[in-house]
């Protein structure tokens, strides 16, 4: 009898100039500062994306994360776009891109605010730019708490999975406040094919994932 339960079919996680990732040697950059960081990631990947570079860091990094777990996972063949849901927490929100945004607008005598800046501060934008990158249709949200909190990440996601809206879900924490960054992506998934993914879907896994520092 197939085990149908919720799995965390794999994850990513990029912080402290590391990449992390299950069952495969951690790429450590570098630098660990953003601005070299990011683009060595980038370049790293092999992938041909111009819009990147005029992304703000948070979108930087949700969308390396998310290009690290995709690269090895066919959920874009595997489900339908609307079938793929998106949901991401942090406690910053764009609060980096705001205070570029800030320092733009601060100087009368030099007024001059970037529409290419003000239209990152919004933290879900960093949603819609991984949506249009693999053409995601799904549900998606962005809620901004205090803290990690795995309890609420896996009450929310359960429920989109119990409610049918769902079938494969990218979710967990993309924080950016100055040059410190954590982020962490899990592949939710129910278990049809069999292989019960890293873990079974539950919040201490998911604790534990996101604890991991090396």
């Amino acid at each position: 009898m197939m085990d149908n339960r919720t799995i965390i079919r794999d994850y990513c996680a990029i912080r402290s100039g590391q990449v992390m990732m299950p069952d495969r040697p951690s790429y450590t950059g570098q630098e660990k500062q953003i601005t070299p960081f990011f683009p060595e990631l980038y370049k790293h990947l092999g992938i041909n994306y111009p819009k990147f570079h005029k992304m703000d860091s948070l979108c930087k990094l949700g969308f390396l994360t998310t290009e690290f777990l995709l690269s090895r996972n066919d959920i874009l063949q595997q489900y339908a776009s609307e079938d793929i849901g998106i949901v991401l927490w942090n406690a910053s929100s764009s609060l980096e891109t705001d205070r570029n945004h800030q320092r733009s607008i601060r100087d009368r005598s030099a007024y001059f605010p970037s529409p290419s800046v003000f239209v990152y501060t919004l933290a879900n934008i960093v949603i819609g730019e991984i949506c249009i990158r693999h053409k995601i249709y799904g549900e998606s949200t962005f809620f901004i708490d205090k803290e990690f909190n795995a309890d609420e990440i896996h009450a929310y996601v359960q429920q989109l999975f119990d409610d049918g809206i769902v079938q494969c879900c990218l979710t967990g924490w993309l924080e950016l406040n100055c040059d410190n960054y954590d982020g962490i992506l899990y592949l939710i998934e129910k278990n049809t094919s069999g292989n019960g993914g890293i873990a079974i879907f539950e919040p201490q896994k998911l604790t534990e994932l996101h604890s991991q520092r090396s």
